[in-house]
């Protein structure tokens, strides 16, 4: 009995760390092969999920091209690339687009916002697409090199657009006129010129501009900015194209020659605009008082003084006028602007005549004082 006893309790005497070795890697094993198994059946629901996804993409093909897409949205917005249809209407200018993000996209030329800074130069995009191409300008290499004059670009397209200045070429045409241009934004600008979009608004005063150079020359007006200075002088003018009419001042430069008469002139429109003077004939005549003009339109605005017709309306007031010109010079009162600067000290007027007024006693003083002071 006692050996019994004995075997029993040799037989209930364990090697305790032994046995609880073995289990814990029998417990180990079994928790591998499970996470094992999960592994799998994760695999197994992406590989699902992929084939259901690429399935769902072959269900939404367009019958145009053939691309596909996973959701019938996106294929309905594709779509409308083909058929032209353009169902985004911007309330400010009538724009309208293919998609919500565009128009989202083109309302930010009406705000001025411009989030994305560059963090080289300090200039700041709207569109992040046009910050990112920027940022490449002061990142990549300028190895596509121009044969004609030695200019460098990042890329082989903007070496393409700029050799167009040398061969002359000028793929994009405008439909409203002949006109051709270098690059399609020169023509979307030029074309604002015939449908009369003006979608850059100043925020001080609400008066349009066709482009961005012409919101950025006006607000220099508020703001009282000068950036260009001449170096003869010292004088400030507001815009380049301003310090550049007034250098001519300085060096009486007058380059443009009238092949009729002989007649010169500082600036090219000024010449140009005299020479159809000789060009024209003045074959419509009014039956009133018997003034004659070169084309039809001219005439039909010159009738109104007879007819006592005013067309265009101010919207500040509600007074008429017969022309677009003497309601926009009209309008300048209650905008306060002054387009017309002196070249000799730049102050502004609202008025044209004022201003020539105005020279002739300003350019007689700054000659007299730079005589004496040359004395």
């Amino acid at each position: 009995m006692e050996f019994i006893k004995e075997e029993i309790e040799d037989m209930s005497d364990p090697e305790p760390s032994r046995i609880k070795h073995e289990d814990t890697e029998t417990q180990t094993d079994r928790m591998e092969v499970k996470q094992e198994h999960k592994l799998e059946e994760v695999e197994e629901e992406l590989c699902n999920f992929k084939t259901q996804k690429d399935k769902a993409k072959t269900q939404h093909t367009c019958s145009q091209c053939g691309k596909s897409f996973s959701k019938t949205s996106s294929l309905s917005n594709h779509l409308r690339i083909h058929s032209g249809e353009k169902t985004f209407n911007c309330d400010e200018c009538g724009k309208t687009f293919i998609s919500s993000s565009h128009l989202k996209k083109h309302l930010k030329v009406h705000s001025g916002e411009k989030p994305h800074l560059c963090s080289v130069c300090g200039k700041s995009f709207s569109r992040l697409d046009h910050f990112k191409q920027h940022q490449k300008t002061h990142n990549e290499v300028r190895d596509h090199v121009c044969s004609e004059c030695g200019k460098s670009f990042t890329t082989a397209e903007y070496l393409k657009l700029h050799q167009r200045i040398h061969t002359g070429k000028k793929p994009f045409k405008c439909s409203h006129c002949d006109k051709s241009f270098i690059q399609s934004g020169h023509l979307k600008v030029h074309e604002r010129l015939h449908t009369g979009e003006k979608p850059y608004q100043c925020t001080q005063c609400e008066k349009s501009f066709k482009d961005a150079a012409g919101l950025k020359h006006h607000v220099r007006i508020h703001t009282g900015e000068k950036p260009f200075n001449c170096d003869q002088c010292g004088t400030d003018f507001h815009s380049l194209a301003y310090l550049k009419k007034h250098l001519k001042v300085h060096s009486d430069e007058m380059p443009h020659l009238c092949s009729h008469c002989g007649k010169r002139f500082s600036r090219l429109e000024s010449c140009k605009r005299h020479e159809k003077t000789h060009n024209e004939v003045r074959d419509h005549v009014c039956c009133e008082c018997g003034k004659r003009f070169t084309t039809s339109g001219e005439l039909k605005r010159h009738q109104r003084i007879h007819t006592g017709e005013k067309p265009h309306k101010c919207s500040y007031c509600g007074k008429s006028f017969t022309q677009s010109g003497t309601l926009k010079t009209h309008e300048r009162v209650h905008t306060g602007e002054k387009p017309y600067y002196c070249t000799w000290c730049e102050e502004s007027f609202r008025h044209l005549p004022n201003l020539l007024a105005h020279m002739k006693k300003c350019g007689v003083q700054r000659l007299s004082s730079r005589q004496v002071s040359q004395k």
